[in-house]
């Protein structure tokens, strides 16, 4: 058996990146996997296969709607749903089989199996216990449940995020319980290949938090797409009978009761911290009163030498958050100093058109006693957008009124996810909206709709 500087529990973002950059910074490494792959939800049963089925659907909207616009004539394509699947497995296997690479070439044991921990400095796989000096709780999270549903992603009718991803068949009808990012990527997504989607959120918006402008324009773009929305909407109870699913729910304005019946029902109603099994409480970790791990600044755990990231600690559920804070505190663990930028971490949601934001919106900017201005453009004045078919949404970016610092950027349009990390870097380094009006962007690109919100928070846009 033997003894490790650290061994890194679950396989996703967050504990893949905190292996490997510990193994770069010289650590022995082991990383605990119970999986047949590496990768966690993220690549296995979350965003990557997402994104393949998201990418798909717009194909497939783009040869049924805007082929013959351009002059490319032909028979439209017929979706095969069994291929398609077989692409998106393709890509996950792809990915993980990508790691697995990694954790040979930075020469990092993959322990196969779940992970307990003893004590501190002794985690239990299988009958085996390993010792470690410092141990990393990375083991993700899992969908939400919701009282009077019961979710059976192996029947494929009401389902959560991961049985959505492998549906039998392409539903006729699809309910969507809640307004999320995960319930709009999935829900547009099978919209496009033909679904007649309903999404029933509780609240009285799309997508909480977002800036209220983008989940406005965001509402009615997927609107147009033919999402139908029911919004302050308690769902009560989900009822299968005969292979279809009645949704049972009652509107908040008016205690009203309704139903409605679906082929499927999708519950994306968030996630939550998934640590069953670890017997924190064995050994004396701390956890917060929403059942996350407690951390210090150094994403420390009550328990000297266990540490926590990702989606097991407070915060936004994001991969890439769990990213940063893997390498940081495989950084901490080595002796050098970790740090996560926690004011500069982008969200997507990958929808046509994807939809990305960094920083403050301009509700919460004004809730904080700022003066703030506003600069705002519109795709339908960039060329290249428009001829993308894309023009529909717009850029606008949060500054303060008396230093000119951005304090945020809210992007609805073509490549959002893309674009929005011009204005990350911009923040991480303090720049004004002139720093970002004054540099240079190529032309024609998506990306000049960026320098021009810069711009409207000056003088003016050029082409608005």
């Amino acid at each position: 058996m033997s003894t490790y500087d650290l061994i890194v529990i679950g396989a996703g973002p967050g504990g893949y990146v905190c292996a490997i950059r510990a193994a770069q910074l010289g650590l022995k490494v082991a990383c605990v996997e119970g999986r047949e792959t590496l990768g966690g939800t993220c690549l296995n049963v979350g965003c990557i296969p997402s994104k393949a089925l998201l990418h798909a659907s717009h194909m497939l909207h783009e040869t049924h709607e805007n082929f013959e616009k351009m002059g490319l004539m032909g028979a439209k394509p017929k979706v095969d749903w069994d291929k398609m699947q077989g692409y998106k497995a393709e890509t996950v296997a792809g990915n993980t089989k990508g790691i697995e690479f990694l954790f040979k070439k930075n020469k990092i044991d993959w322990l196969k199996g779940w992970a307990s921990i003893e004590a501190p400095g002794k985690v239990k796989v299988g009958d085996t216990v390993h010792e470690t000096k410092n141990i990393v709780i990375a083991t993700g999270s899992e969908p939400a449940s919701l009282k009077g549903v019961e979710v059976d992603n192996a029947a494929g009718i009401v389902v959560d995020s991961t049985g959505a991803l492998s549906l039998p068949k392409i539903p006729k009808s699809m309910v969507v319980i809640g307004a999320g990012v995960i319930g709009l990527e999935l829900g547009s997504a099978y919209a496009r290949l033909g679904a007649e989607v309903t999404v029933v959120e509780f609240l009285d918006a799309i997508t909480p938090g977002m800036d209220a402008e983008v989940q406005k324009q965001f509402q009615r773009i997927l609107a147009k797409q033919g999402l139908k929305f029911v919004l302050g909407a308690a769902v009560s109870e989900v009822e299968v009978e005969k292979g279809k699913a009645e949704v049972k729910y009652k509107l908040r304005k008016d205690d009203s009761e309704h139903e409605i019946k679906a082929e499927c029902v999708l519950v994306a109603t968030g996630r939550r911290p998934y640590v069953a099994g670890l017997g924190l409480d064995k050994v004396g970790v701390a956890l917060t009163d929403r059942g996350f791990v407690q951390i210090d600044e150094h994403w420390q755990t009550s328990v000297k030498g266990i540490y926590a990231i990702g989606d097991a600690v407070p915060g936004p559920m994001l991969a890439h958050k769990a990213e940063d804070e893997g390498m940081a505190v495989a950084e901490v663990i080595a002796g050098k100093h970790g740090h996560v930028n926690y004011d500069v971490i982008p969200g997507v949601i990958y929808t046509t058109p994807e939809v990305a934001s960094v920083g403050l919106t301009e509700e919460a900017a004004k809730e904080s006693g700022r003066k703030v201005k506003v600069g705002k453009f519109p795709f339908m004045g960039n060329a290249r957008a428009k001829a993308l078919f894309q023009a529909e949404g717009f850029v606008k970016m949060i500054a303060d009124a008396e230093t000119d610092r951005v304090l945020g950027c809210h992007i609805i349009g073509p490549n959002a996810g893309e674009m929005i990390h011009e204005v990350c870097v911009a923040m991480e380094f303090g720049a004004s909206a002139q720093d970002i009006a004054l540099t240079c962007h190529a032309h024609p690109t998506c990306s000049e709709a960026v320098r021009e919100a810069a711009l409207a928070c000056g003088d003016g846009a050029i082409h608005a």
